[in-house]
């Protein structure tokens, strides 16, 4: 798994995050029924979307349903807040302090894909793209598109900073059979 986990159990006691990002999938999966199940399966969508609020409010999380692909790994608790038309790619790891997020009176956010690092505090603001495979440095500002796969970024506003890819800053076996 993205974040590292061996089990898909929980403690009884701490594990915040995890129960959080189960919740969020479980809510996803309730949210995208289509037809007679959707109607069916309303209880369960209202019991997970009201664990999913309270659970948001306690971790300091706004991520909206549908925004990430699978593999999503959060490293910490903290603020984290995620504009509803983002879309982000498989296996990101994302940080506290991170803002994903539109400006200048548009809805649109950003486009991220896989295997991207955002590092503690970094803003991604705007309707930008970002490549596969990208670390985005802790506090760095993107503001204009990244289109250089596997490169890291920093600064205010963010620039090209080294040509290493996120790879060292994800879990190693999401890339054992490349």
């Amino acid at each position: 798994m993205a974040n590292g986990r061996t089990s898909v159990k929980s403690k009884l006691f701490g594990d915040e995050i995890w129960k959080f990002q189960v919740t969020l999938r479980k809510l996803e999966f309730y949210t995208n029924q289509k037809g007679i199940s959707k109607k069916l399966t309303f209880p369960m969508r209202m019991f997970h979307k009201l664990r999913y609020h309270r659970q948001s409010l306690k971790l300091g999380f706004s991520i909206p349903v549908n925004a990430f692909d699978k593999g999503l790994s959060i490293a910490h608790y903290g603020t984290i807040v995620v504009a509803t038309s983002a879309k982000i790619g498989r296996n990101c790891r994302i940080h506290e302090g991170v803002t994903i997020g539109a400006t200048n009176g548009s809805n649109q956010a950003a486009i991220i894909g896989n295997n991207v690092f955002i590092a503690s505090g970094a803003k991604i603001i705007g309707e930008v793209t970002i490549a596969d495979d990208v670390a985005i440095a802790a506090n760095a500002v993107v503001t204009k598109s990244i289109c250089e796969k596997g490169t890291t970024w920093g600064g205010v506003p963010a620039k090209k900073i080294s040509d290493h890819n996120s790879h060292s800053n994800l879990n190693k076996a999401l890339f054992q059979d490349i």
